[in-house]
């Protein structure tokens, strides 16, 4: 591309950001990074009575926390109001756009006549060619569209859309209050922040032509579009609440990781061959819209749960370290306070990362290594710590008493000859000697946990699973 590449993420700041718009934001980013452009945020608040501060912070922490770093922005419309007035005047004076002083009563009553007649509830022109000017009656501002003839969008995805212009009403740019409406706002803030492309869910697509329109009547160049398809739940319905979480901090709250969201959310709807799992960098190497399909996609948890665990597995346990902290705390098996650096959090994670399938689930498995004294299960407890075992508890402290350095070989030759002597399968001495060290019967290897625990900590925990029995 010749001319430098600008892209704009705008979200509405009504509500927390979802999964859908992360993926639109996404594609807008990668498609800046591969095209080394610019990456513009841009908060559209012109709805006053329902956007709020709390939706933009959330908005930026949601951004942030995945790593889709914005070069311009964040604007915000409601600072640009004085603009959006003057743009509405131009079209005024140029006799592109005209007052309108039907009342709501009068609006509704065209409306039911039209739908009574069959036609399309659509604004009916009364205004149009209206010469005298009311004073004391409340306004608004309407665009004169063509009453003939079609539109034609070229989407980067779909083609030509060719929408009639009969099909199409004076759409209001500026309301009674002197607000400007979104289709307005967009318009003149694309041109304005000099946006090449815009890329969004396919939702808006209706709203294409009128902004198409809009920037002919205000004489500025058409950016090119390209409209992606919606995100579904598995009953092909829109995605939402009843399909699972849909905000992006939920994933981040229940143990996701950002990179794997990320990955994740670029698959739905773009290809590179058969790869599933990408880095960042080859994202960005390999993103094109024509790899991006028209087709809804549909969001599957299970898929996402499995790419988290892909990533788990993958990341080096220093990084991992870092995002799994706040979850240590947040599950009690860490204090605030804890001192820990983040080589001391990292050293259980290779025993557990093979099997966690999010940071909640890691930080739960591995409370038997950082807390004191393991939280047992007390039917567990009472199961596996019983009379018969304890002999064999006995010995294994004798045992690890006497070795110099703990190895898993050792380890190992030592519960298969002690299994071999009492006549057990190694899992039903294992099973109970894991109990004793964790609190549970999930853990990872048992000579594993022996090795994390230390000689110290294994022979205190044994000690004290036969004192259980022998209080029992």
């Amino acid at each position: 591309m010749t001319s430098l590449v600008r892209v704009r993420f705008a979200p509405s700041p009504t509500g927390y950001l979802h999964v859908g718009g992360v993926r639109t934001a996404l594609f807008n980013w990668l498609f800046a990074r591969h095209h080394k452009g610019k990456f513009v945020l841009r908060i559209e608040d012109t709805d006053a009575t329902r956007s709020t501060d709390e939706s933009i912070d959330e908005i930026l922490t949601s951004m942030r926390w995945l790593g889709l770093n914005w070069d311009e922005g964040p604007f915000r419309q409601v600072e640009r109001q004085s603009i959006y007035k003057q743009r509405a005047d131009l079209l005024l004076r140029e006799g592109k756009a005209y007052p309108c002083f039907c009342t709501t009563e009068e609006l509704g009553k065209k409306r039911k006549e039209a739908q009574t007649k069959g036609l399309k509830p659509k604004y009916d022109g009364t205004c149009r060619n209206r010469l005298d000017k009311p004073k004391d009656i409340p306004f608004v501002i309407r665009f004169k569209a063509p009453l003939e003839g079609t539109v034609t969008v070229n989407d980067l995805l779909r083609g030509n859309v060719i929408f009639k212009n009969e099909e199409l009403d004076d759409l209001i740019i500026l309301r009674s209050d002197g607000t400007p409406t979104y289709n307005f706002v967009v318009v003149v803030d694309d041109s304005d922040m000099k946006i090449t492309h815009v890329i969004r869910g396919d939702d808006h697509l209706s709203n294409t032509p009128r902004q198409a329109l809009l920037y002919d009547g205000l004489g500025l160049p058409r950016p090119k579009f390209a409209h992606m398809s919606m995100i579904l739940g598995s009953d092909k319905t829109r995605l939402s609440k009843r399909h699972g979480a849909t905000s992006v901090l939920a994933y981040r709250d229940m143990g996701y990781l950002p990179d794997a969201l990320i990955n994740y959310l670029a698959r739905l709807g773009w290809s590179h061959g058969d790869q599933e799992i990408f880095t960042r960098q080859e994202m960005i190497q390999h993103f094109s819209l024509e790899n991006v399909t028209t087709s809804s996609a549909i969001f599957n948890p299970e898929k996402l749960q499995w790419l988290n665990q892909q990533y788990i597995q993958n990341s080096t346990p220093t990084d991992l370290a870092s995002q799994l902290e706040p979850f240590l705390i947040k599950e009690g098996v860490l204090t605030e306070k804890h001192g820990l650096g983040k080589e001391e959090i990292a050293k259980p994670i290779p025993s557990l990362n093979q099997r966690a399938q999010t940071l909640i689930e890691m930080a739960q498995k591995s409370a038997f290594y950082f807390k004191k004294d393991p939280v047992f299960d007390e039917e567990i407890r009472d199961k596996f710590l019983n009379k018969d075992i304890k002999p064999y508890i006995q010995k294994l402290i004798i045992n690890i008493n006497d070795m110099v350095v703990l190895e898993h070989n050792s380890l190992e030759n030592l519960f298969k000859n002690l299994a071999k002597e009492a006549d057990l399968k190694l899992g039903k001495l294992a099973q109970p000697v894991r109990v004793a060290l964790t609190g549970s019967t999930v853990s990872p290897g048992i000579y594993d946990v022996i090795l994390l625990l230390g000689k110290t900590t294994t022979l205190k925990r044994l000690n004290e699973a036969v004192t259980f029995i022998e209080k029992k």
